[in-house]
């Protein structure tokens, strides 16, 4: 039996998204946790391009290898963390992350066996999808983010905004001794 190139590509991406995802949290070092990440990352968005949504695809690649990756790398490179002191009390995690795991595979495997009963359950748009030739990806989404959700949208930035203005008030610090120019000081003097 022969496979097309999609779906050998789509298993290539989608075994090695597992293995660098096992990988991020297995492995001893943080940074190559890191390294594991950008990794899966990538192969997301490989499989992003194989679905048709580019758009999604490279936001992926802008947003999460290209500023949150590299944060977390810097981050890990530049903390001094003692991880011998961190694994002193997994032990006693332990049972509760199996619970957690135990669970979340029970609602997998729960839903891949409702859906494999009675596949026609499957919600339907109700709103007709107009046809991918007609449209790009980025057009489609712009489309529907500044239409349908534009409150949300809006809403988000506001809420992001708010945020970084936080930052930076918490982060601000006035530090005495410091000689700073004072330019209406400064025009006030006179000659004398």
């Amino acid at each position: 039996m022969i496979a097309d190139v999609t779906s050998i590509l789509f298993y290539v991406f989608a075994s090695i998204l597992m293995l660098a995802a096992l990988a991020v949290i297995t492995a001893k070092n943080p940074v190559h946790s890191v390294f594991f990440l950008i990794l899966a990352f990538f192969n997301a968005a490989g499989l992003f391009v194989l679905l048709g949504a580019e758009y999604i695809a490279m936001t992926l690649v802008i947003v999460y290898v290209g500023a949150v990756a590299v944060l977390f790398l810097f981050v890990v490179m530049m903390l001094n963390i003692n991880f011998e002191k961190l694994r002193i009390g997994f032990a006693s995690y332990l049972p509760v992350g199996v619970g957690v795991a135990v669970v979340l595979f029970a609602e997998m495997a729960a839903l891949l066996y409702s859906s494999l009963l009675s596949p026609a359950t499957i919600a339907t748009p109700t709103s007709p999808i107009p046809d991918a030739a007609q449209i790009d990806n980025a057009k489609a989404i712009g489309r529907v983010l500044y239409t349908d959700y534009i409150i949300a949208f809006q809403l988000s930035g506001v809420i992001l905004l708010v945020a970084m203005i936080g930052a930076i008030v918490l982060t601000h610090r006035q530090r005495l001794g410091v000689k700073r120019q004072n330019i209406a000081k400064q025009l006030a003097r006179t000659r004398a």
